[in-house]
């Protein structure tokens, strides 16, 4: 299983593996079609309240991937999807921000990788 995180917005590319979408709201301005979606978790996605607090500030990055990988760790279900989802191929987590390196599709990218 290999791991690569990606913005929804860039053009998919052939073989990249499976496309999940790991926000919680749909991105703004893209069709289903351009954005090719094979999977969307929502669930998987940080609160809304931690993603209100966190705003993309890189001074809170290691703060919000403290918090993100507490909810993960109680968000079983929503993890254990995604691992069976990913365990036998490659995936791209496919996220919205402009924040290309302080994202949560890398926090999660981070965690996955961590419990695997």
């Amino acid at each position: 299983m290999a791991i690569s995180i990606k913005r929804v917005y860039e053009k998919p590319e052939s073989g990249e593996g499976m496309r999940i979408l790991v926000d919680r709201l749909w991105p703004r301005g893209l069709s289903k079609d351009k954005a090719a979606v094979d999977l969307w978790l929502k669930d998987i996605a940080p609160s809304d309240e931690l993603r209100r607090w966190y705003q993309h500030d890189p001074e809170k990055w290691p703060e919000f991937k403290k918090r993100y990988f507490s909810e993960l760790d109680d968000n079983r279900d929503a993890v254990d999807e995604l691992v069976d989802n990913i365990k036998s191929r490659k995936a791209v987590f496919l996220f919205s921000s402009k924040e290309t390196r302080y994202n949560n599709a890398a926090a999660l990218k981070e965690y996955i990788e961590s419990v695997l």
